[in-house]
């Protein structure tokens, strides 16, 4: 999956079939807080959520980058793959 770092808007973006999905951040002391997801009216592919996250997740380990997932629906991602929870800072509990 091939995913856009849109600096200006503080914004991953990656293309669907139906259409551009978005999960907002800010970048704070090597952390990377994950405040919202942005999806097409109809958009119901968890998958490709799912896979979205996982290409983020692989940035972040690229930069040595914290994950801090204050959207729920990012932190649902953390409590299913247990796998990621080295991304979380040190006292963060899922």
């Amino acid at each position: 999956m091939e995913i856009k770092d849109n600096t200006f808007s503080r914004q991953f973006e990656a293309n669907s079939a139906k259409g551009l999905v978005s999960i907002e951040y800010t970048l704070q002391e090597r952390k990377l807080f994950l405040t919202r997801i942005n999806i097409p009216e109809n958009f119901e592919d968890e998958s490709f959520i799912d896979s979205f996250l996982t290409t983020i997740l692989d940035l972040a380990e690229e930069k040595k980058w914290k994950i801090v997932p204050i959207y729920p629906r990012v932190a649902s991602f953390f409590r299913k793959n247990p796998k990621y929870k080295t991304f979380l800072p040190p006292g963060i509990k899922i």
